[in-house]
Formats: C-alpha cells, sequence, structure tokens
C-alpha cells in the first residue's frame, strides 16, 4: 500500500478505539503508566508479572507478527522489577524480561527486535533449575539500542550511547560511545562538541503535540471517501 486510504473519521475512530483498550485493558496491567501514552496496536502488547512501570509520554509500537513483551518472572518473592522512563520508544518486537531488576532510564530507543534481560533463566549444568546468577541491567539516559540487539545481564549501558543493530551486549557500554558486534565492542566516540537532541524535546507540549499530528492526519488524508476506500479494500489497483 502506497498511502492510507482511510477516511480521516476512519483513523480517528480507530485511535479511539486504541486508546479504550490501553486506560481500559493494558493500564490496569501496569503498576503504572504515565500520561500522553502513545500506543499503536496495543491489543499486540504482552504484559506477565510485575512489578511494570512505564512513564509518561511513552510511545509504543506493535504489529500481530512482532508483539511487545514486558515479563517479570522472579524466582522469589520481591524479585523481578521493569523501571522504563519518560519519553521512550518500544518498537515492535521488543522483549524485556526481567528476574531481577531492569531499569532503563528517559528518551531511551529500543529499536525492532531488540531483547533485554537480566538473567540466563537456566541453570548451566542443571537445565531444569531456573539461572540462579541474576544481574540487574540499567539502559541510562538517551541510550539507543539497534535493531535485534541484545543486552544481557549485569550490563549497564551508558547515557547518549548507541548499540549497532544485531550487537550482543555482555560487558558495560561507557556514556557517549557507539558499540557493535557480537561481543559488542567500542568501534566510535561520540563528538561531545555536538548538541544532543533527546525525545524529551519532542514532548514538551505533550498535548500541543497531539493536536499537531491530528492536523497533520487531517490534512494527509483529506479528500479521502468511504466510497474510495472500501473501493481500494475490496478492487485494490496498482498504485494502491
Amino acid at each position: 500500500m502506497n498511502r492510507d486510504h482511510r477516511p480521516y473519521a476512519v483513523k480517528k475512530a480507530y485511535r479511539r478505539l486504541e486508546r479504550f483498550y490501553v486506560n481500559h485493558y493494558l493500564r490496569p496491567q501496569f503498576t503504572s503508566l504515565g500520561d500522553h501514552p502513545y500506543i499503536v496496536r496495543p491489543w499486540h502488547i504482552e504484559i506477565f508479572g510485575g512489578p511494570i512501570r512505564i512513564g509518561r509520554c511513552v510511545n509504543m509500537i506493535a504489529s500481530h507478527d512482532m508483539k511487545v513483551r514486558l515479563s517479570v518472572w522472579g524466582n522469589r518473592e520481591g524479585e523481578g522489577r521493569i523501571d522504563i522512563g519518560d519519553y521512550c520508544l518500544i518498537c515492535p518486537g521488543v522483549r524485556v524480561g526481567s528476574a531481577m531488576e531492569i531499569v532503563i532510564e528517559d528518551s531511551v530507543m529500543l529499536a525492532h527486535g531488540v531483547y533485554v534481560t537480566d538473567s540466563d533463566w537456566h541453570d548451566i549444568y542443571n537445565r531444569i533449575m531456573p539461572g540462579q546468577n541474576n544481574k540487574p541491567v540499567h539502559i541510562k539516559e538517551n541510550a539507543w539500542i539497534g535493531d535485534s540487539a541484545i543486552v544481557c545481564k549485569g550490563v549497564t549501558v551508558g547515557r547518549n550511547s548507541i548499540v549497532g543493530a544485531g550487537a550482543v551486549v555482555v560487558n558495560d557500554v561507557p556514556p557517549d560511545t557507539i558499540v557493535a558486534g557480537n561481543p559488542a565492542r567500542v568501534v566510535r566516540e561520540l563528538d561531545p562538541n555536538e548538541k544532543i537532541t533527546t525525545r524529551e524535546a519532542w514532548f514538551s507540549d505533550a498535548e500541543k503535540l497531539a493536536r499537531e499530528i491530528e492536523y497533520l492526519d487531517m490534512e494527509a488524508l483529506k479528500g479521502n471517501t468511504f466510497r474510495s476506500w472500501l473501493r481500494h479494500l475490496l478492487f485494490p489497483a496498482p498504485g494502491d
């Protein structure tokens, strides 16, 4: 599909359905979920266990074939916790699994297919026993974890750092660096003279941003009719 054929009224109704689902079904599953969440296809987000806390202005995107999964599987009472800060981006296929503690600070971006874990989940020698050597994970402010990367137990990813696509992170990542590979190694340091704009800047006025997005939707879908939308659904043509 080259463009969205829905009339604006249909897209607006769809967004209302998403917000209803978030507030009446998804929100109660979290210990807390901050205001102004923008969650796309929330019915493809799976929550298990707790506590799981998410801050304000989170942007989560899921799909039927790439669900977002946030899970806490503590071996003992009081173990396992996921804490996600404000303004974070969580893309399709992200999995975060905690048996001890995972802290993801403000403005962190988790790209498509990222996996974050604080546990091996099974003992090395006794495969029917849960892993005992769990270690907390800490992803600091404004870090960017690239497509399909894996962040393993005991790792701290420093502020502003970038983990390259497909990397396997088993050691701490210093702040303001780019790492890549398996195991991940530093390949570059960020320029200290360059200003970094975080996602917080985009959400400085969340209500104004929502109005601007709504206006852009109206403009982009202007001219779409129910008749043309149904024609596209039933009889798609080249160029649709």
